[in-house]
């Protein structure tokens, strides 16, 4: 007989990258594709983005984290699973959320790369005037 272990889910997006969180009852453990969260992120300021939402709460050792995150740079895939973490936290209990909120971490940030336009050197500047 299989004991089925609790897992709670959150999906995390910032820029253009993407994150599927997992959540399990464990010692506190952040593994990010298949490395650990200080190797893969390899700064100590992306390394406090991801574990904002559970030291915001007070369960950093409580909760292990599983994350696979595609697409983007490591500063948009720190955001990403941080608010994965924060979604799936609303899983474990939601009285959680208007900590979170109150806090931004729910909020995904919408801050995307402004397409470059034709015409134009890059997304806004344009060529240089001459007057003679």
């Amino acid at each position: 007989m299989t004991t089925e272990q609790v897992r709670y889910y959150g999906t995390g997006r910032r820029k253009t990258a993407s994150a599927r969180v997992w959540l399990m009852p464990g010692t506190g453990k952040i593994i990010i594709n298949g490395r650990e969260s200080l190797d893969y992120l390899r700064r100590l300021t992306l390394q406090r983005i991801v574990q904002q939402p559970l030291r915001l709460l007070g369960l950093e050792g409580q909760y292990d984290v599983m994350a696979t995150v595609r697409g983007g740079g490591l500063s948009g895939q720190a955001g990403a699973v941080r608010l994965g973490i924060a979604r799936a936290l609303l899983q474990v209990n939601p009285e959680f959320r208007p900590i979170l909120k109150q806090n931004g971490l729910l909020t995904r940030d919408a801050r995307e790369k402004e397409r470059k336009k034709y015409g134009r050197h890059g997304a806004r500047r344009g060529f240089q005037y001459v007057k003679r």
